[in-house]
């Protein structure tokens, strides 16, 4: 009987080592589970991108997201998001919403408000960005997004203030949220 309950007990004990290894390319946050559906490596500039998409959705299809990249050649986060700041200042179609630096630390959040049409529908995109250095080269960001659909202005009001309610919140969550290594493999 006891070599039985110490079989089944290994068993159990590598079933539940398989399955986390299985479950390596998953992302937890703010209570949903997001996984790796899109990977890719830029040519021109070696950027990594992975991608991460709640179950039923995909790159083209998207309420939200969660995006890991690596830009081997960037070394200062904080200037890279200072320039991306400036460029959201400049766009129309953005609109900043808070940037913070921590110089002692290397790492800059941004959040900002993204207005598009696409396939006659307007939405507002919500996008929050951690830019840190890589601990060896580089840096890397963890970015989160969500989409906002949209057709009157009282949906825009209601969106401004969900938006403006959960700001802080989801930057704090950022802020002390690991960025996850990247995994570098072809996605089907």
């Amino acid at each position: 009987m006891r070599k039985f309950v110490l079989t089944y007990l290994i068993l159990f004990v590598v079933y539940f080592l398989f399955t986390q290894v299985a479950n390596a390319e998953n992302i937890h946050f703010n209570d949903s589970i997001y996984h790796l559906k899109y990977s890719d490596i830029s040519p021109a500039n070696k950027v990594v991108e992975n991608e991460y998409f709640q179950p039923k959705e995909y790159r083209d299809y998207w309420t939200s997201m969660v995006g890991i990249y690596y830009y081997p050649e960037v070394s200062n986060p904080l200037k890279y998001a200072a320039e991306f700041d400036k460029k959201i200042g400049e766009k129309e179609n953005f609109l900043l919403l808070k940037f913070i630096r921590n110089k002692k630390q290397d790492i800059a959040l941004l959040s900002y408000l993204e207005n598009i049409v696409q396939n006659d529908k307007t939405f507002f995109i919500y996008h929050i960005c951690k830019y840190e250095k890589h601990p060896k080269k580089g840096m890397m960001i963890l970015r989160f997004a969500k989409k906002y659909v949209f057709n009157t202005k009282e949906e825009i009001t209601s969106i401004g203030h969900e938006v403006k309610s959960i700001n802080d919140d989801y930057m704090e969550k950022l802020i002390i949220s690991p960025i996850p290594p990247i995994v570098q493999k072809q996605i089907p």
